[in-house]
């Protein structure tokens, strides 16, 4: 049985600098899906002059936030003391845990001729037990994201959090999630079966593709019913096409959100902001492991 479309929408424009950017989740009918409750586009673009992109230093406290950069090169620098370049096809992953300063740029990728810039912010929502521990950081290069050919040649699948078959990702889960790029062939189409109760959804970044029997444009997010079920995904265009596929079980405790910041309660949103400005959370040394 094929899973059926609970809503799709498109994002709204959330521009830092010269970075085109699409605030695709939270959105007007939906919060989160799984733990994850947010989700930027940073928009292909091409740059013929240095980017500016900046997020400037800002706190974070009870997520784990994670940028894939599909085209670029990304700085991060937080108050942990953790510093690293990532480049095309990687991935920068920070617990906040009880609070932290970051700071992240997107540029063209250095190692490359490449001018663009495409990337991916997610928010990945924490249980409750473990938004009090330690900020933890990863520096994930593209050849360190497990990725496997589909059946018949169809395209590939790269796991960027959880497992698909024999490929796991090496960022921790707190709870059941996945996130996967799948990439179609012209001509091709894939299945892939979601379990009962699993909150699953689908973003479109550059073109259109077939979701069981549904056609959804660039730009659109959709998000599936809760029945187990299938997605069976076709490309009937005469390029590639690119599938961001993403969920998890249910987030079961109270999400309270405001600014950088996710908790479980009103009280822990006031805690947060006080540590923040009481400098509990630390400085940014941008010097840190530079070379």
């Amino acid at each position: 049985m094929q899973k059926k479309t609970s809503f799709s929408t498109k994002g709204q424009r959330a521009d830092i600098g010269d970075l085109t950017i699409y605030r695709i989740l939270a959105n007007r009918y939906t919060d989160a899906v799984g733990p994850f409750v947010f989700l930027d586009h940073i928009s292909p673009k091409v740059h013929t002059s240095p980017v500016d992109s900046s997020t400037g230093a800002h706190p974070h406290r009870g997520i784990a936030t994670l940028t894939y950069i599909i085209d670029g090169e990304d700085e991060h620098f937080d108050s942990a003391g953790n510093y690293a370049k990532v480049y095309s096809g990687g991935i920068q992953w920070m617990k906040a845990g009880h609070g932290v300063l970051h700071d992240e740029t997107l540029q063209p990728d250095s190692k490359t001729d490449n001018n663009r810039t495409h990337a991916f912010q997610f928010w990945i929502n924490l249980p409750a037990k473990n938004k009090a521990e330690q900020p933890e950081y990863l520096a994930i290069q593209s050849e360190m994201v497990p990725q496997k050919n589909l059946p018949n040649d169809a395209g590939w699948i790269k796991v960027i959090v959880g497992s698909y078959e024999d490929l796991q990702s090496i960022i921790p889960n707190y709870t059941t999630q996945f996130l996967y790029h799948i990439q179609l062939q012209p001509g091709h189409s894939f299945n892939i079966t979601i379990d009962e109760k699993i909150e699953v959804a689908a973003f479109l970044p550059s073109q259109k593709a077939i979701l069981n029997g549904d056609e959804f444009g660039e730009g659109e997010f959709i998000e599936f019913d809760r029945a187990a079920g299938d997605i069976l995904m076709v490309n009937k265009l005469q390029e590639a096409t690119d599938i961001i596929l993403f969920g998890g079980e249910p987030y079961t405790e109270a999400i309270v959100a405001k600014g950088p910041f996710v908790m479980n309660t009103s009280g822990e949103i006031a805690d947060a902001y006080r540590d923040f400005y009481a400098g509990n959370y630390g400085k940014i040394k941008t010097d840190a492991g530079r070379v």
